[in-house]
């Protein structure tokens, strides 16, 4: 076990004290089921909050300013969201209602952090951070979008990325973030320079592999190669976005790929989110000739998601002209199980931003899907082991170099007090591919820094607590 665990552990019992009852905390949850992946506590208990902070958890009730029995309901860590597109207030507020206390921008990261982290002070619902764009220094580098993505850069212009980088590091960027799918100009050589960079900086990679396909050259293994060759060479850590969909029919072999590397001391993790579909522009790379043999897929695999047409060839050459968001259902339902059921994977919910209310349901419902449908339903996974993947790890895979994120993903004396309370028999997710907005149910109250944005299932208009998650 590790000391932080131990300590963890001591500091709950210390506070479980026969007295008490006799301070009065700002919040008391009373006689919920609390859980804490950290230190396995799972028994009924009373939480006592004072200041933003977990103050206390208690074998016998407390008082406070403001008691709310939770009774019946599980007390767990704020859900904590590594890959949230959807930065917009609409989508944060769908994120709360699905659990989430946490949502970052991690894999295609922002091109200005300064700017960015401003725009969204005293107005967030949940906590915010993003990672510094490798395709945003690219555009800078390059000199425009479409050169961005086709061309090859020399090494001056790899010099410009760098400085671009680094410079976004030292302002609080959460690490760098690639969509190399997206830019395949972007040669094995520059990115390995990027991961140099990471490596001096201390920071951890966030990326989009350069292939998602089961045909040689050019499969998911061989791009998952690339990112453990980078990480053994350069000793940088890298988190390898949404596994189900980069690696289709090859999941499996990738997850063997990248445990072999986690037991041989390399830095390497990855995530899921529980659908079959995935969502992007219609105009992206990933779509270049040859996409139907690389996915094992075809046109009526891909969804308008203005309309829910399925698309023809000929509707499919029309869109791509003209571009907008599609849905491909093309993620086989056994690889994203096998992916979710597996300990070293983590969840998170590649959410888009929704426009004119579309969009793909997993901006809404992950969380909820993962507890309703693959816990309770399908018990694909324990209760504790999908908290698990939803709060600590997560927290964990930042905290090295985040010191506010050792503080969250936990319930224990000391941790921020970004709480979810949620209703096991009853949890699960709404949102659907014709209804992507609707919110999910069963998540009774949510908690961030101590301040209710959900309180009895409905949105607490008004407020903002959400505070920045930056580098040190």
């Amino acid at each position: 076990m590790r000391t932080g665990t131990l300590l963890a552990v001591a500091a709950a019992l210390a506070s479980t004290v026969s007295g008490a009852a006799a301070q009065s905390y700002d919040l008391v949850l009373a006689g919920g089921r609390v859980m804490d992946p950290e230190s396995g506590l799972n028994a009924v208990r009373h939480v006592g909050i004072r200041g933003g902070t977990i103050e206390i958890i208690s074998v016998s009730p407390l008082e406070g300013e403001i008691v709310v029995d939770v009774s019946g309901l599980v007390v767990g860590p704020g859900f904590i969201d590594l890959h949230a597109h959807g930065q917009d207030l609409f989508s944060s507020q769908l994120q709360a209602r699905d659990g989430v206390t946490t949502a970052l921008e991690l894999e295609g990261g922002t091109g200005d952090v300064k700017e960015w982290y401003a725009s969204r002070e005293g107005q967030a619902v949940i906590h915010y951070g993003a990672t510094a764009s490798h395709g945003a220094a690219r555009r800078l580098a390059l000199g425009s979008r479409e050169e961005a993505v086709r061309l090859a850069a020399d090494l001056e212009q790899v010099e410009v990325m760098e400085n671009r980088l680094r410079d976004e590091l030292a302002r609080g960027a959460l690490g760098i973030g690639y969509g190399i799918q997206y830019t395949p100009g972007a040669r094995r050589e520059e990115i390995h320079r990027m991961f140099q960079l990471a490596a001096v900086e201390g920071v951890t990679n966030f990326v989009h592999i350069r292939y998602a396909g089961l045909v040689e050259p050019g499969s998911s293994i061989e791009a998952v190669h690339e990112m453990i060759a980078n990480a053994a060479s350069t000793g940088a850590g890298v988190h390898i976005v949404h596994i189900g969909s980069s690696g289709l029919g090859q999941v499996p072999t990738l997850l063997s790929m990248i445990e072999g590397a986690q037991a041989r001391g390399l830095d390497v993790t990855t995530e899921v989110y529980p659908y079959t579909a995935a969502s992007t522009d219609i105009r992206a790379a990933i779509f270049d000739p040859g996409w139907r043999e690389r996915f094992g897929s075809d046109y009526g695999d891909i969804e308008w998601d203005a309309t829910g047409e399925r698309l023809t060839e000929e509707t499919f050459n029309e869109r791509r002209e003209t571009g907008g968001r599609i849905i491909a259902h093309i993620i086989p339902q056994e690889m994203f199980e096998f992916a979710l059921a597996h300990p070293i994977v983590m969840v998170a919910s590649d959410g888009v931003p929704f426009v004119d209310g579309n969009g793909h349901p997993r901006g809404a419902g992950t969380f909820a899907r993962v507890l309703g449908r693959y816990v309770r339903e399908e018990g694909l996974l324990t209760l504790m082991d999908a908290l698990r993947k939803m709060t600590l790890m997560p927290a964990q895979r930042l905290e090295a170099y985040v010191p506010q994120m050792a503080a969250r993903g936990r319930i224990r004396v000391g941790a921020d007090a970004d709480i979810t309370v949620f209703d096991p028999t009853a949890v699960i997710d709404n949102a659907t591919f014709e209804a992507p907005t609707q919110p999910s149910s069963g998540i009774e109250h949510v908690i961030v820094g101590g301040t209710f944005v959900v309180r009895d299932a409905e949105l607490v208009e008004d407020a903002f607590p959400g505070q920045a998650i930056r580098r040190r």
